[in-house]
């Protein structure tokens, strides 16, 4: 019989290369838009925009025009009707569906890649945090499922009606770590709910989550950040008690918001207690960074998603930013080149970065009149 693998081990093969692209920014960045070449010259759309002589990020951007997702729309509709290379270099095995917190929801293929990126980006924060507290009780525990539903409706590929969900829920499912040891309760008991989101609906799910949890090792939260904070609100509200006062959490990782650690996280500790609030980067395209240490700062993962910056001043690559410049971002990854994500994204040094906003005028606005008046402060 091999002997069991040390836990530290394994959570070092987790963050290492993350570790690594952060000493050298540049040259993970390079490395990876090598990598991407190879993903998009096995799709007819890189097979018409690239040619075997790029050879850097200035030859990348004049090859491939950024995308939004208007734009992948006819390459998805062909997808979905049989040619998956008109976009992708792989099959999509799932599809899920975004929150539409700033609009429609969009509906998105999941490979085989983007799901296996997914899952080991997505357990770098949790890895970080247990390697920097040296503290492995909080891998020993639970961990509370309140993700969305992972089957909403059904969708036609090639000729089929093919279910999808949120990407939340359908993430959670199937990830091979966190659904098969650790969230409370399991994906598939969060479905057979039902796909509603009404308050109703988060409340039937929410004493779901209270009963299944009561009286067990409960060490963390981890999904998107309002939901977390109505999940604390409900539990007080209808049993009179604080999340902190029934659980002995260690940490909340949260997703899918802006301005986490400035606007979440002082509410979230009154409920949860005074535990690092520990944020991702996260959306239905990319777990694209997640914090690094106690600064309330995301640092991306440069070896797995190439980052580029619209600022007043041109385009940018993310770790040429200084501190104080910002812009919005546009991300290269396994399923589309040059997509723009439509976050607003600021530099504050030493690879710590904080994304303050959706790509709006208004955003845009009130991050400029900011950064006239207390620009002078950072």
């Amino acid at each position: 019989m091999l002997p069991a693998m040390d836990p530290s081990n394994l959570l070092q093969q987790i963050v290492r290369p993350w570790y690594d692209a952060l000493q050298d920014p540049m040259k993970a960045q390079e490395k990876t838009l090598l990598d991407l070449l190879e993903y998009y010259r096995r799709t007819d759309y890189g097979l018409k925009n690239s040619s075997e002589n790029i050879v850097s990020i200035k030859d990348f951007q004049a090859c491939f025009p950024k995308l939004t997702y208007v734009q992948l729309q006819p390459y998805l509709k062909e997808v979905r009707e049989g040619n998956y290379r008109s976009m992708l270099p792989e099959p999509p095995i799932h599809w899920v569906m975004t929150r539409g917190s700033t609009g429609t929801s969009k509906i998105l293929p999941a490979t085989k890649t983007h799901l296996e990126q997914i899952f080991s980006c997505g357990a770098r924060a949790l890895a970080n945090y247990v390697l920097r507290k040296k503290d492995i009780a909080l891998i020993t525990g639970k961990i509370l499922n309140l993700n969305f539903p992972s089957v909403v409706s059904t969708l036609e590929v090639e000729g089929k009606e093919v279910s999808f969900g949120y990407s939340s829920g359908t993430y959670a499912r199937l990830n091979p770590m966190l659904n098969q040891v650790s969230l409370l309760p399991r994906q598939e008991e969060i479905d057979k709910m039902g796909p509603g989101i009404t308050r109703a609906d988060w409340e039937r799910r929410f004493e779901l989550v209270y009963s299944k949890a009561l009286g067990e090792n409960v060490t963390a939260a981890m999904g998107v950040t309002p939901v977390i904070l109505s999940f604390a609100k409900y539990v007080k509200r209808k049993h009179g008690k604080r999340p902190k006062e029934l659980w002995n959490f260690k940490a909340l990782f949260c997703t899918s918001v802006r301005k986490i650690q400035f606007k979440y996280a002082p509410k979230l500790k009154s409920y949860y207690g005074e535990i690092p609030v520990v944020e991702m980067y996260t959306a239905t395209e990319g777990v694209f960074g997640q914090q690094l240490d106690d600064l309330p700062y995301i640092t991306p993962n440069f070896d797995k998603y190439l980052f580029e910056v619209e600022t007043r001043d041109g385009t940018k690559m993310l770790h040429e930013l200084k501190r104080g410049e910002w812009g919005r971002v546009i991300v290269s990854s396994c399923l589309f080149p040059r997509y723009d994500i439509g976050d607003m994204i600021e530099a504050m040094g030493k690879n710590y970065f904080r994304i303050f906003g959706r790509a709006t005028a208004w955003t845009v606005l009130e991050h400029g009149l900011y950064r006239l008046l207390y620009g002078w402060f950072l």
